[in-house]
C-alpha cells in the first residue's frame, strides 16, 4: 500500500512526463503560400502600336521585399509567325498592382497571324506580397490581330496637303495636283504605296513639292515606296509598258537656273499657280529626301503634247538626297533636271518613252551610278542636254559631273542617239560604259556660241569610258548646223577622234549582254583598267569598276520592277 507521499511523488512525476510528451508534440503544418500567375492576357491595336494587357491572380512586386515596379526586365516577350517582328517593348505597372501593360514596337504592320508570347524573365523577376516568386514556366500567349488598311485619297484644296505621314498599312490615291506646301513636310514611311488617278491636263494628278516644302520619302531595299497608277494592284492588272496613267513626281526648289528671269514656272502647273515657280539663288536647298522609290507608269499628257516626267527637278539644291531610285515605264523622260545643283545616285531609267536623262537651264549637278535601258521600241536619247532655253549662253553654265553610267539602247535599227550635248551644254562622263545604240555622242556645233564651244573651252569631258556597238564609224563626233563648213567639221572631227584617245576612251566589248528581252547589265570585261581619278568632293564614291554596277553587288536587283522580269540572272 502506497503512502501519500509516495502517491504525490508518483503523480508529480507522472506530470513531469506527459509535460514533455506534449512539449515534443510538433504544431500542425501551416498551408504554403502559393506562387502568383498571369491569369489574362488581352492584346489590341490598329497599326504597329500593340498593346498587351496582363492580369495577375494577385498583386505583384519586382522584389521579394514587396517594393519595385514590373519593368521591361521583369519579363520574356516573343513575337513569331506573320510580318511583324519585334523591335522592342516598354511596360507600365505600379508596384503592388494586379494588372500591367506592355507597349510593344513592332517592326512592320501585323497581317493577323503573329503569336505574342510573354513569360516571367526568370524564376525570381515577379513576386507576390508574401515574397512568393511567380514560376518560370508561366506563360500566357495571344495573337496579334490584323493591322487595320485604308486607301486614303489626297486631294489638295489649295492650302497644300499639310504636314503628314504616310504610313505602309494605307493606299494613298492622288487626286489631282498635290502641293507640299513652303513650311509642310510629308514623311513617306518605307514600303508605302502611293496611286495617282488618271486624268489630263489639270484633271492630271501629280506628287508636287513646291518651294521650301520637304518630302522624307526613305524607303529601303526590302521595303521601297512605290508611285504607281491607281489600276496597277500590283499583281499583273497593269501591264509593264503601260504609260501615261498618271502624272508624276515633281520637286521644286530655290537653287540658281541660268534662264532670265531666274524663277520660272514648271511646265504643266497653270501660270496662275504661284507655287508652280522653281529658281532662286540657294544652290544649298533641301527639298528632303527620295531613297529607294520606285516610279510607274506615268507621264499623263498635261496639255499640246507635253507629258510629266517620271520625276522632274526643277532648281533643286544640292542638300537634297536622291538614291536608288527606279523610273520605269513613263511615257516622257525618266527624269529631268531644270537646272539647279542637285546630286542624283544609282538612278534606274528604263523603258520610258522619250529621253532617259534630260537636262536643261544650267544644270550643274552630280550624278553616278546611273543606269539606262531602252527597248520594246521605246525612247529617243538617252541623255538630251541642253545648257540653256533663254538665252542659251547664260550662267551658271550647264556643266553637271557624272561618273558610272551605264546607257543601253536600242541596236541599230532604230536610228537613235546615245548622248547629245546642244544649247551650249557642257558636262563630264567619266568610267562609263555606253553600248548598243545607232549614233555615239554627238556635240552641237553652231556658227555661234554652242557645245563645241564648250568643248573648246575645257567644259565638256568624255574621260576614260568603253563604247561598244555603236554602229556610227565614229563614237564621238560634231553635229553641225547652217554657217558651218565642211572644212571646220572635219577639222572638229579630227580633234574629237584625237581628243577620244588621248583621254583614254576606248571601242571594246564590256561583256553586256541582250537576249530575249532579257539585259545581262553586269560588265564583265574592261571593268577596271584606266579608270580616270575620281573628283575630290566626297560625295562620289571611289569605286574601282567603269559603269553603274559594281559586279559583285547588282544594286537593282530585288527592289526594282524591271529586275522581276528583264533581268539576266
Amino acid at each position: 500500500m502506497h503512502t501519500t507521499k509516495q502517491m504525490k511523488t508518483m503523480l508529480l512525476l507522472a506530470a513531469v512526463i506527459l509535460l514533455g510528451f506534449t512539449a515534443c508534440k510538433k504544431s500542425p503544418l501551416q498551408p504554403a503560400a502559393k506562387p502568383p500567375t498571369m491569369s489574362n492576357l488581352e492584346v489590341s491595336g490598329t497599326q504597329k502600336d500593340y498593346k498587351a494587357a496582363i492580369t495577375f491572380s494577385e498583386g505583384v512586386y519586382k522584389n521579394a521585399d514587396k517594393t519595385g515596379a514590373l519593368d521591361r526586365n521583369s519579363f520574356m516577350v516573343s513575337l513569331s509567325g506573320g510580318k511583324a517582328g519585334l523591335v522592342s517593348y516598354t511596360v507600365v505597372h505600379s508596384a503592388g498592382a494586379k494588372t500591367a501593360a506592355i507597349d510593344l514596337i513592332l517592326s512592320d504592320y501585323p497581317d493577323g497571324t503573329e503569336s505574342l508570347s510573354i513569360k516571367p524573365a526568370s524564376g525570381s523577376s515577379i513576386y507576390n506580397t508574401s515574397g512568393v516568386a511567380m514560376a518560370a514556366s508561366d506563360n500566357k500567349s495571344g495573337t496579334l490581330g490584323e493591322a487595320e488598311h485604308k486607301t486614303i485619297t489626297i486631294k489638295d484644296n489649295g492650302n497644300g496637303i499639310g504636314t503628314q505621314t504616310w504610313t505602309a498599312n494605307n493606299i494613298y490615291l492622288l487626286e489631282g495636283f498635290c502641293f507640299v506646301n513652303a513650311g509642310q513636310t510629308l514623311t513617306i514611311e518605307p514600303g508605302t504605296v502611293i496611286k495617282g488617278k488618271p486624268g489630263q491636263g489639270v484633271n492630271a494628278s501629280a506628287l508636287i513639292v513646291a518651294r521650301g516644302g520637304k518630302v522624307m520619302a526613305e524607303g529601303t531595299k526590302e521595303k521601297p515606296i512605290i508611285f504607281t497608277a491607281e489600276a496597277d494592284d500590283l499583281n499583273g492588272s497593269v501591264g509593264d509598258l503601260d504609260d501615261g496613267l498618271w502624272g508624276g513626281v515633281i520637286l521644286l526648289g530655290k537653287a540658281r537656273l541660268n534662264s532670265v528671269p531666274n524663277e520660272q514656272q514648271i511646265e504643266g502647273i497653270p501660270q496662275t499657280e504661284p507655287r508652280g515657280i522653281y529658281g532662286g539663288d540657294d544652290d544649298a536647298d533641301n527639298s528632303g529626301t527620295l531613297k529607294y522609290i520606285s516610279i510607274r507608269h506615268g507621264g499623263t499628257d498635261i496639255g499640246a503634247g507635253n507629258e510629266i516626267n517620271g520625276l522632274t527637278l526643277g532648281a533643286v539644291g544640292s542638300g537634297t538626297v536622291i538614291d536608288y531610285i527606279e523610273v520605269i515605264a513613263n511615257k516622257d523622260d525618266g527624269i529631268e533636271f531644270f537646272g539647279g545643283d542637285p546630286r542624283v545616285k544609282h538612278f534606274l531609267s528604263v523603258f520610258n518613252g522619250d529621253d532617259s536623262f534630260d537636262y536643261d537651264q544650267g544644270f550643274r549637278g552630280f550624278g553616278q551610278f546611273w543606269l539606262a535601258i531602252q527597248g520594246f521600241d521605246r525612247g529617243d536619247r538617252i541623255g538630251e542636254h541642253d545648257g540653256g532655253t533663254d538665252p542659251e549662253t547664260g550662267s551658271p553654265l550647264a556643266t553637271p559631273t557624272i561618273y558610272n553610267a551605264t546607257y543601253i539602247g536600242q541596236g541599230d535599227a532604230a536610228g537613235k542617239r546615245t548622248v547629245t550635248f546642244r544649247d551650249n551644254a557642257g558636262g563630264t562622263y567619266a568610267n562609263s560604259i555606253f553600248y548598243n545604240q545607232h549614233h555615239g555622242i554627238d556635240i552641237e556645233y553652231l556658227s555661234s556660241e554652242c557645245s563645241w564651244t564648250r568643248f573648246q573651252q575645257g567644259d565638256l569631258h568624255i574621260l576614260n569610258n568603253v563604247f561598244y556597238k555603236i554602229s556610227e564609224t565614229m563614237p564621238l563626233f560634231v553635229k553641225a548646223y547652217a554657217g558651218v563648213t565642211d572644212q571646220q567639221i572635219a577639222s572638229a572631227n579630227d580633234s574629237l577622234t584625237n581628243y577620244f584617245s588621248a583621254m583614254q576612251n576606248m571601242v571594246a566589248d564590256p561583256g553586256l549582254s541582250i537576249e530575249n528581252n532579257k539585259w545581262n547589265i553586269i560588265p564583265t570585261k574592261h571593268v577596271s583598267d584606266n579608270l580616270a581619278d575620281y573628283p575630290t568632293s566626297a560625295w562620289f564614291d571611289k569605286v574601282d569598276y567603269r559603269g553603274a554596277v559594281d559586279p559583285n553587288n547588282n544594286w537593282i536587283e530585288g527592289w526594282t520592277l524591271f529586275s522581276k522580269k528583264y533581268l539576266t540572272k
